[in-house]
């Protein structure tokens, strides 16, 4: 799926990764998640969404204070 998309929805990003959609949320909200906002829709590129499952290997995702974030700039 990542292959074919630039981008992924949430819902999209939550089938891809195993991730649950109200923790995508969360990391989204905790600012750990860069996203691109058009109108109401919520975009994650498929790079830094990569780019998170790995500097994130090992982590409680839904612990504010255990989790990475990840910018652009560290996923090119």
């Amino acid at each position: 799926m990542a292959g074919l998309k630039i981008a992924l929805s949430i819902e999209e990003a939550a089938d891809y990764t195993g991730i649950g959609r109200n923790t995508l949320r969360n990391l989204v909200e905790w600012g750990k998640l860069p996203v691109l906002k058009v109108g109401r829709k919520v975009l994650i590129k498929s790079d830094i969404l990569e780019k998170f499952m790995e500097v994130n290997e090992g982590k409680n995702l839904r612990d504010k204070g255990d989790v990475k974030a990840v910018t652009r700039k560290s996923a090119s």
